[in-house]
């Protein structure tokens, strides 16, 4: 049986997070073991042991916290690791270095599209055999701070479909939460890059012109009180309701009328974005990092630019005002996702790197 290791240096759960621990369990119904590290007392540890995965607690300060490099080096000798997969800054350094040490290879995922200084670069030229990443865009970014194209991948997150096909009935989901329509909603982890503030302003637009409408922003993070603040300030009280982090998101998602990212600053290929698509939502987003790749604008979704409140807002309008369109338009993207996004073909995919990143290193061995 081979054996991935998964380092995560981030202690809270929004979407990379949970597409890490989604993915390892995946691999783990593929016939795989899979082992996760991750800072103690973390919602991501807590989450994966949730989830049934074999965790371990190791604290990690620094990109050069040398005790947390050994210990992962001696999980990965006791373990029997194959493989080493990294997903954060800090968890790169120190993972990456734990493999080199152990003598096994490391992949690495870039999940945002933040551009990388061109330099040295040792996590992604020296500390990954391989560098995956959410989507074509980051993909590119990768390349320009002086990956090789070879060594850099494009694996979008995958959905499962079956997931879907269970989930609650859209009426039963409002009635419980209390909530009128049309309703507006988000799943994203509360921190600045996505564009929190920016919704607000754009559902304070269509409250005005709608005042049944409702938004809803499903997830939890460091700057969820701020934005609560915000909602209050604004008159919204009554009509933001926060969730905090749910389980339950594909019965979250029919209870929406409109899905809206708002990001700002970076994005992937939004594992929630392609969820709404599953779920059959119209969908609204920021034409910014790999979301362009999904959305193509009139087609599978609206597009508008990050940070214009006032284009955000007239895209959740023409949602509301064309109800027919706005189906024709999630139809589409649940085709888009049936085709390429499926949990099927995102596993497949990465354990076939995996598999050829432990060849390749058996290969060069003398």
């Amino acid at each position: 049986m081979k054996t991935v290791l998964h380092t995560e240096s981030s202690p809270g759960l929004g979407g990379q997070e949970v597409r890490t621990i989604t993915e390892a369990r995946w691999t783990r119904e593929r016939g795989w073991r899979v082992l996760v590290a991750g800072q103690p007392d973390g919602r991501f540890v807590e989450r994966a042991r949730e989830a049934g995965l074999e965790t371990f607690a190791v604290r990690m300060r620094g990109a050069w916290d040398l005790p947390a490099a050994w210990k992962l080096a001696r999980i990965i000798r006791r373990g029997d690791v194959d493989i080493v997969h990294t997903h954060s800054s800090i968890d790169a350094w120190v993972g990456g270095l734990a493999a080199r040490l152990a003598a096994i290879p490391v992949v690495r995922t870039r999940h945002v599209s933040i551009r990388i200084r061109r330099r040295l670069n040792p996590v992604y030229r020296w500390l990954a055999d391989r560098v995956i990443t959410s989507g074509e865009a980051i993909r590119n970014l990768v390349i320009e701070a002086g990956v090789r194209p070879e060594r850099a991948v494009a694996i979008p997150a995958g959905v499962d479909l079956a997931e879907f096909s269970g989930a609650a009935d859209g009426d039963a989901v409002r009635a419980l939460l209390g909530l009128s329509r049309p309703v507006i909603g988000s799943v994203a982890m509360f921190r600045g890059s996505k564009g929190h503030a920016s919704l607000l302003d754009a559902f304070a637009t269509v409250h005005g012109r709608h005042p049944s409408a409702r938004l809803l922003l499903v997830g939890d993070g460091i700057r969820r009180a701020w934005v609560e603040g915000l909602a209050k300030e604004r008159g919204l009280g009554e009509s933001v309701h926060f969730t905090g982090f749910r389980s339950d998101v594909p019965d979250l998602l029919r209870a929406m009328d409109c899905f809206v990212l708002a990001s700002t600053r970076t994005e992937g290929v939004p594992g929630s974005l392609l969820q709404a698509f599953a779920a059959g939502v119209p969908a609204v987003a920021s034409a910014i990092g790999g979301i362009p790749e999904v959305i193509a604008d009139g087609t599978t979704g609206l597009l508008v630019k990050p940070d214009d409140p006032a284009a955000l807002a007239g895209a959740i309008e023409a949602v509301i005002a064309d109800p027919a369109a706005a189906a024709a338009r999630a139809c589409a993207a649940r085709a888009l996702v049936e085709e390429r996004f499926s949990h099927v073909a995102a596993v497949t995919r990465l354990l076939a790197l995996y598999d050829d990143v432990i060849a390749s290193r058996g290969r060069e061995r003398p």
